[in-house]
Order: structure tokens, then C-alpha cells, then sequence
């Protein structure tokens, strides 16, 4: 399937005119070459200096060194975005996250149901925990900070979980409102693999 039929998005003036940078040149790249690309890329190109910050944020709250590591992070934002139906967060994301856990069959199963999979105990109360943030953020008490504190976690870790949850349920929003499609199985795979190497933002110099 061509990567354009793929990739259109709800705004035809976000499709028409990306401003350069990094995400312009990642799609002329693709287009150029015939090749699937996310269509994330077409909204995040569209404003490039919104697009810088929000990456860099990501960047920052994701990939760089946290108490929690990067491949549990990447299954916060795959369950999130799995409670939000947002299907292509949720298949982008469990596609870096299959990369860092060297298991897709792993993480499909806590998609399915984390608290019939083989996760940890704790990490287990921390999605219960997301789950609540995501659904029902209003009825978040610190009894509820308390529960996981009791369970092993720190309060730096739950900070990562939290900002974790809070920013794919931005992304998932801006994804299903601009109307971002899926892509195949092959591109998620082969675009997650530079995301798990080099993180979220394309205005840094790339991992070799």
C-alpha cells in the first residue's frame, strides 16, 4: 500500500503544508523512497516549533535516565493509549516497547490484561494506578499515592508514571482528533526500533 494512503490526515491544510525541519524532510524522505511513514510526523510538521518543544518534553520524560525504566515507561504509554482506544499510540508504543522488553508476545499480554501477565507485583499496582489517572483522574486521593508508595515505589518513579500517563493521554487526543492511521505491522516495527535507539526527537543528533 502506498505510504500517502496511509497517512492523510482530517486537516487537508496540515497535509498541505508542512513547514521544514526535521519532520518535512523525514516525510520527503519516505515519499521520496515509497515507503510507510506515521502520520504523526504530518501534524508534528505542521507547526515545527511546537513540534520541537512537545518532542524534546517527550524526550525528556521517556527516554532519558528516570527511576523507571525507559521500557516500563513505553508500556505506560501503550496501556494508556490502549485505554483511550487510540490505536495507533497504542500499536506504535507496544511495538518500542516489545523492542526494549525483547518480547512482543510479553507485552501484548499485559494489553490484554495486566493482571493476568507476568509483570512484577508492584508494576502491576502502577498500572492499576494508570488506569485510574486515565479514567477517572478526578478520583485520584493520595491514599492512592500512599498504596503505591507501600508497594515499593518512590515518589520520583511515581512522578514518571504520572507525567508518563498524562502525556499519552495528550498524544492520544491529538492523534485521534487530527484522524492519524495505522500503518503495518513491518513499519511499526521498523519505525519503533529508532524511536526504542534514539528517543523522540529528531532535532538531535541521531544514536549511530
Amino acid at each position: 500500500m502506498p505510504a500517502t494512503s496511509q497517512t492523510h490526515v482530517f486537516l487537508r491544510e496540515i497535509d498541505e503544508n508542512p513547514q521544514p525541519g526535521p519532520f518535512a524532510d523525514a516525510i520527503n524522505a519516505a515519499e521520496k523512497a515509497g515507503t510507510e511513514y506515521w502520520g504523526i510526523w504530518k501534524i508534528l510538521a505542521f507547526r515545527e516549533n511546537a513540534a520541537s518543544n512537545l518532542c524534546e518534553l517527550s524526550h525528556q520524560v521517556m527516554f532519558e535516565e528516570a527511576p523507571i525504566s525507559q521500557a516500563l515507561r513505553e508500556l505506560i504509554a501503550a496501556y494508556t493509549s490502549s485505554l483511550n482506544r487510540c490505536d495507533f499510540c497504542m500499536n506504535a508504543h507496544a511495538a518500542v516497547a516489545s523492542h526494549l522488553y525483547d518480547s512482543e508476545e510479553f507485552v501484548r499480554s499485559v494489553l490484554d490484561d495486566p493482571d493476568k501477565s507476568s509483570l512484577e507485583e508492584r508494576e502491576k499496582a502502577l498500572l492499576r494506578f494508570v488506569r485510574k489517572l486515565t479514567l477517572d483522574s478526578g478520583a485520584i486521593t493520595e491514599a492512592d499515592i500512599e498504596t503505591l508508595k507501600s508497594g515499593g515505589w518512590d515518589e520520583t518513579s511515581i512522578y514518571y508514571a504520572i507525567y508518563a500517563c498524562a502525556l499519552f493521554n495528550f498524544y492520544n487526543r491529538f492523534v485521534s482528533g487530527n484522524g492519524v492511521k495505522l500503518v503495518s505491522d513491518a513499519a511499526f516495527r521498523r519505525l519503533s526500533e529508532r524511536m526504542a535507539r534514539n528517543g523522540y526527537t529528531r532535532h538531535r543528533p541521531a544514536s549511530a
